[in-house]
């Protein structure tokens, strides 16, 4: 299903949509492409980049297992159970879509982890089996269509000793496996397996770090070089043609959406049509993936000469950005950042609460565009309600004012909390009128 922000994007930039972290999988239906937009000089600067990211090896996906299985022994969980997606690829590289047939894998606190596939999928498993974190000791556990992959489950599970007790499943596996393991189950409790995944997930070492860096530099450069590529008449579609091209030149699939003029005080963007002239307030948000790691992005700025007021919120917005990440460091909450940035605003008059700040500070980012945890009070009423910030947690800093019918403005970099405080990936925007100085970078 797509998100909202993913629903905008097809409908503003279906050329790039696609590309962009967090994008909806899955067949579409076709969509229609962005006419070819002449490039900018700027591109001939642009350096390929693909040569700086190296990928996450196995060694390091058996350690992220070792990890979860030291933390569901400290949750009290015998094992937790994973289907396709993100922290299935995150421990185990293996990459299988969603379908009514269930793949999933078990990962047992103590044991050999198994994997539950359909039999006529045995051998394309393999395939990924082989080169995979997985290929010595895990049991690959087949069903016929007639039989049931949940009590497969089950008797695996029994099998590893866990027979009884707690086990967690993933957060993204879909409720009718969930609840039919559990009935093929009933002595076990199943509970979220979000401390554990998240529990892991949520701190980066120096490998993710690199290329998530990577990954932020990758989408500033590609919003920089598309920048003197604006002019009258421009769409949105077009735009995003730019910014999707300047990333492949780097290496790496990615993008940017735009909202032009007033569509821009939508936070996620408006279906309205609009065009690029003199006085356009211009907001592109978007990313790219580098080796599975995400970068998110926004970045303001006018085609031609900014408004006072323009010029003032733009001012608010990037001392707002500053406040966060002052106040940024371990063992502060993470309403805290919220705060900070949301006083400001209304101290200038766009308050109270959300009116004008219309969104939470940022959320979690890693392998997904948005993930655990998230820079508000009560942490989006996830599994739980009081995290406080650690070393190695890396987050979107985003606030935006937003005035109905005239502009919006968000400044949004990614940022890493270190052991005294916090770093963003990318330099702040400097101003209206020169948003990308220096820029390209190798």
């Amino acid at each position: 299903m797509l998100n909202r922000r993913q629903f905008v994007r097809s409908a503003t930039l279906a050329s790039v949509a696609s590309a962009l972290p967090g994008a909806a999988s899955g067949a579409v239906e076709p969509q229609p492409q962005a006419p070819p937009v002449r490039q900018p000089q700027s591109f001939n600067s642009l350096p390929m980049l693909k040569g700086q990211a190296r990928p996450i090896t196995n060694d390091e996906r058996l350690a992220r297992i070792e990890r979860a299985r030291a933390l569901m022994v400290k949750e009290g969980v015998g094992a937790i159970v994973l289907t396709g997606g993100t922290s299935l690829v995150y421990y185990t590289n293996l990459r299988w879509g969603h379908s009514e047939r269930m793949f999933a894998v078990v990962l047992p606190a103590k044991g050999s982890p198994a994997i539950i596939c359909p039999a006529f999928e045995a051998d394309r498993a393999g395939e990924q089996i082989r080169t995979s974190p997985l290929a010595a000791g895990a049991e690959l556990l087949t069903w016929e269509e007639t039989e049931s992959p949940f009590d497969l489950t089950a008797r695996a599970l029994k099998a590893r000793g866990v027979a009884t007790g707690r086990v967690g499943i993933e957060e993204t596996v879909r409720f009718v496996f969930a609840d039919s393991i559990a009935q093929a189950a009933p002595a076990i409790r199943f509970v979220s397996a979000t401390p554990v995944t998240a529990g892991c997930r949520m701190f980066k070492d120096a490998h993710e770090l690199e290329l998530m860096r990577l990954a932020s530099k990758v989408t500033l450069n590609a919003y920089a070089a598309a920048y003197p590529g604006v002019r009258a008449g421009m769409a949105p579609a077009e735009y995003g043609a730019l910014t999707s091209a300047a990333h492949q030149r780097q290496g790496f699939p990615g993008g940017g959406y735009a909202q032009f003029g007033p569509n821009s005080s939508f936070p996620h963007g408006s279906s309205v049509p609009q065009v690029v002239h003199e006085g356009t307030m211009i907001l592109v948000d978007g990313g790219c993936s580098v080796e599975g790691y995400s970068s998110d992005i926004s970045r303001s700025f006018v085609f031609g000469k900014p408004s006072n007021k323009v010029r003032k919120v733009f001012d608010l917005v990037r001392r707002m950005q500053l406040a966060a990440l002052d106040v940024a460091k371990p063992g502060v909450t993470l309403d805290t950042l919220d705060r900070a940035a949301r006083r400001l605003a209304e101290a200038e008059g766009y308050g109270p609460g959300f009116t004008f700040f219309t969104h939470r500070l940022g959320h979690g980012l890693g392998m997904d565009g948005h993930e655990w945890p998230y820079l508000v009070e009560h942490n989006m009423f996830g599994w739980t309600k009081t995290v406080v910030l650690k070393p190695g947690m890396t987050f979107t800093n985003e606030p935006g004012i937003y005035i109905p019918g005239e502009f919006g403005i968000r400044l949004e970099d990614d940022m890493v909390i270190t052991e005294n405080g916090a770093e963003l990936f990318t330099p702040q925007s400097p101003s209206i009128d020169d948003p990308f100085p220096g820029l390209p970078v190798a």
